[in-house]
């Protein structure tokens, strides 16, 4: 008995395999020699350190260039609103405050609202850091990307003599107990620090801006 196959069902047929076939490299090649970290989990940013002298104008512009920010286009916005890839600054005691409570959100102003403001960078990720300046003995523990335990470590928001070296600090790893303190309690001009512990990975509760 001889069977009788219609031509257009072969043809059919050899499209699906074809098809089938030319799919099938395509997929595995998104997936050979390479894993895909989805948005919810990858790693926070390490701490950014400019291991050079200069003046505090300088070392800022060197920071900023280094983490690709440009300054605000708006006087005044929050944290979460603000663009990627993009700097702004917040008192001392309003960013103490967001700190120590976990608040949601920081809200940044264009323009430094006084000398002793902290500088934050919102990098192209979305991540926040809040620039300072710390001594030469912090660099080797603040730069790891992973350490197993968390460092207890001080921030000051202007460059001295004692803490010459600028740093990028990342907000999802900091842990605040107290506030920002004047370095001369007198002066409300005075340069603060903000004493801190840095964890040895991501594991605040919130996040100041982030929703």
């Amino acid at each position: 008995m001889v069977v009788r196959v219609r031509s257009s069902s072969i043809t059919v047929f050899l499209g699906v395999v074809l098809l089938t076939i030319a799919s099938f490299p395509l997929h595995m090649a998104r997936g050979a020699g390479k894993t895909e970290v989805m948005p919810m989990v990858k790693s926070a940013p390490t701490a950014v350190v400019i291991e050079a002298s200069g003046n505090e104008p300088d070392l800022r512009r060197q920071l900023r260039t280094k983490n690709g920010v440009t300054e605000l286009g708006t006087p005044r916005v929050p944290f979460s609103q603000a663009p990627t890839g993009s700097y702004g600054f917040i008192a001392p005691q309003p960013l103490g405050m967001a700190l120590v409570t976990q608040s949601p959100d920081l809200v940044l102003e264009r323009n430094a609202p006084g000398s002793n403001a902290y500088e934050i960078h919102k990098l192209a990720d979305g991540s926040g850091m809040v620039v300072g300046f710390i001594e030469k003995s912090l660099i080797a523990q603040v730069t790891p990307e992973n350490r197993p335990h968390h460092i207890r470590i001080g921030l000051c928001s202007n460059r001295s003599d004692k803490t010459p070296y600028i740093a990028a600090i990342p907000l999802i790893k900091l842990m605040v107990d107290r506030m920002p303190v004047r370095l001369e309690p007198k002066n409300p001009d005075s340069p603060v620090m903000l004493d801190m512990d840095l964890q040895g990975t991501a594991n605040r509760k919130s996040v100041p801006g982030t929703q």
